[in-house]
């Protein structure tokens, strides 16, 4: 028997981005839309059909922050399940699993779609200033930078 209230599969790449000053970008969502609204988190989005994992994450990358990245390694994986607000204010719950990578930042300025309102190059020592979502936290943590 299916169990339709099982929450969808989500695969999410996201990227531990720092510049040559060994500063951590973080980017803000919106107050009404995502899986954290108003927080602070990281960069990244979910894996296309046919993507690796690496490919995905480049891609989300350049999409959101403008951004390419070189040296990326893959650090580990967190997974939750979390409710999504959609800009029409409609929820799904997704079971997410985060894949992480860190990476360096190698061209470009940041330019944020619409998925974010801000974004910030943090120097880790400041992370603790903001409000940064659970996921986040949890990977700062894990990093020994929180």
């Amino acid at each position: 028997m299916v169990d339709s209230l099982r929450p969808s599969l989500r695969l999410i790449v996201v990227g531990v981005i720092q510049n040559t000053q060994d500063q951590v970008l973080i980017c803000k969502m919106p107050q009404q839309r995502g899986v954290f609204p108003g927080q602070w988190g990281l960069p990244g989005g979910g894996i296309e059909e046919g993507e690796t994992a690496e490919v995905a994450l480049r891609r989300e990358l350049v999409e959101e922050v403008g951004l390419e990245v070189e040296n990326v390694q893959p650090l580990f994986f967190t997974d939750a399940a979390y409710a999504k607000t959609f800009t029409d204010g409609s929820q799904q719950e997704f079971y997410m699993v985060f894949l992480l990578f860190a990476c360096r930042a190698s061209s470009g300025e940041v330019r944020l779609n619409d998925e974010f309102t801000e974004f910030a190059w943090v120097n880790l020592a400041e992370l603790q200033d903001y409000d940064i979502n659970i996921e986040t936290a949890r990977t700062f943590r894990r990093l020994g930078w929180l």
